[in-house]
């Protein structure tokens, strides 16, 4: 099934990567206690993974769509977590020390086992950016394809390594379609504290199709 996705301003289409694992962990925000996976992978997740394998501070990756490649399936796992948590500014900063020794806690978690997905983005260009978008996008398709990353890209958690190439001609998962309620769209680091934007995210015959902008919503952390 060829997708239908909106281009780049300059007209051209998203490139596309595919990633997959042997576990993934995309925490739903409002279940505080214990860990429970969206079942596909989030925006945000599709970005760290981008970014693992091409960043330049020139532009910012906008994810357009995710497809969801395996059989959905899931595994319950047992964690060690710290209730001592820094704030993003906090993290940034590097000003605070996270004691985990003395904080720890086990906590299940509800994780997906071999997942496998397709990710299309935008390159999205920056006031000071040098070179055309046309550039990055072709730097980013080579390193792909020679496998090569500035740091090991993870499905949700560092725990759950990803792998990742070029895209193959395998269709999605066309019987899921489900309502997956509020996803985090984006994390804005020039505001302080950071601010955030989400969006009422729908699987849609095994396609996840994200809007161009979130909205600001109350009461969700």
């Amino acid at each position: 099934m060829t997708l239908d996705l909106p281009r780049s301003l300059s007209g051209a289409p998203p490139v596309v990567v595919q990633v997959w694992g042997d576990a993934a962990l995309f925490t739903r925000p409002e279940l505080k206690v214990e860990r429970v996976s969206y079942p596909v992978m989030t925006p945000s997740a599709a970005i760290g993974v981008l970014e693992a394998i091409y960043w330049k501070p020139e532009f910012a990756w906008r994810v357009v769509a995710i497809e969801v490649l395996n059989e959905i399936k899931q595994f319950t796992l047992r964690r060690n977590e710290t209730t001592d948590l820094a704030s993003l500014a906090d993290a940034a900063t590097g000003h605070r020390r996270i004691d985990t020794a003395a904080n720890r806690v086990q906590r299940n978690a509800v994780c997906l086992r071999d997942v496998a997905y397709r990710i299309h983005a935008h390159v999205e260009l920056k006031k000071h950016a040098d070179k055309a978008e046309a550039a990055y996008r072709d730097q980013f398709r080579r390193r792909v394809t020679k496998g090569s990353c500035f740091s090991q890209p993870y499905l949700g958690t560092r725990e759950f390594s990803a792998f990742f190439g070029d895209p193959d001609d395998r269709p999605a998962q066309s019987n899921l379609t489900q309502d997956l309620g509020i996803m985090l769209h984006s994390v804005d680091h020039s505001t302080k504290p950071p601010s955030f934007t989400w969006f009422t995210a729908r699987l849609d015959a095994g396609v996840l199709h994200v809007p161009a902008q979130g909205i600001q919503a109350a009461g969700v952390a």
